[in-house]
């Protein structure tokens, strides 16, 4: 009895140092570095400078998240379709990448409580007059074909029953025909829009207000058994709204009204 009670004490020991020293956390700290993944053609929230250094909103994010954890950050450029793989491979140890909390991602990897909430907003050409959602009731509007946003406005032309709705390939080609007169307004996410108002690469357009579609919602993640990681991610969320810091790097990157963060009738 007392050497079973002994190989238990060993095997539980043993157990609780692995676990110890299989914490993400702790490894990140002791190995001095954070790599994120960051998609870094997806601006404001990622892109790269005259100098080909990587900056926007997700980049500083990242660098926030590596001053508080005290070490330095390493920016590993991922395009949309590799940000799980990536992770899953080793490659990085979290994702800053503009990723929506999906239940079919949760499977994989373990989302925080969103960092980022992508509303959709209005940019019209300046000389029809519109200044919200509803004054696009009767003019040519359109978006790039096949987005959320571009059947979410289709079909709420046909519900109108007036007005027309053209589809196009890139976002470009849709803020180019805005500017050149050819569309009235547009939908798109208000970072896309204020971006590219702020550009001034297309004369003639604003943002005039928030379109009532859904708000996509994006987390930081990583993997989903790491629990000290994730419970420390999701208080830095909360330490970077709190802080101000939140509505700092938002007006920096994207200008505009803060979108919150919090989602209705579920928390606050």
């Amino acid at each position: 009895m007392k050497k079973s009670a002994l190989t238990a004490g060993v095997i539980a020991a043993a157990c609780i140092a692995g676990a110890a020293h299989a914490d993400k956390l702790d490894d990140i700290i002791g190995s001095g570095k954070l790599r994120c993944a960051v998609v870094l053609d997806f601006p404001p929230m990622g892109m790269r400078d005259d100098k080909n250094e990587p900056i926007g909103f997700d980049v500083d994010y990242c660098n926030d998240l590596a001053a508080a954890l005290g070490v330095t950050a390493e920016i590993v450029e991922t395009p949309f379709p590799e940000r799980i793989p990536a992770l899953m491979s080793g490659r990085v140890d979290v994702g800053v990448a503009s990723t929506s909390d999906t239940l079919e991602r949760a499977k994989t990897v373990g989302f925080t409580v969103p960092y980022f909430a992508f509303e959709m907003a209005v940019t019209a050409n300046n000389e029809t007059g519109i200044a919200s959602y509803e004054d696009m009731k009767g003019h040519t509007v359109g978006a790039v074909a096949g987005t959320y946003e571009a059947i979410a406005l289709e079909a709420q032309v046909n519900e109108w029953g007036d007005g027309t709705f053209r589809p196009y390939q890139t976002q470009a080609d849709v803020f180019l025909a805005l500017s050149q007169g050819q569309l009235d307004a547009t939908v798109s996410t208000s970072t896309v829009a204020q971006a590219t108002v702020n550009s001034g690469n297309f004369d003639g357009i604003s943002v005039v207000g928030k379109a009532p579609f859904d708000t996509d919602y994006v987390a930081l993640f990583t993997n989903r058994n790491e629990y000290g990681l994730l419970n420390y991610l999701d208080l830095f969320v909360n330490q970077q709204v709190r802080t101000g810091r939140y509505a700092e790097l938002y007006e920096k990157w994207v200008g505009g009204d803060l979108p919150s963060l919090v989602v209705p009738d579920v928390y606050r």
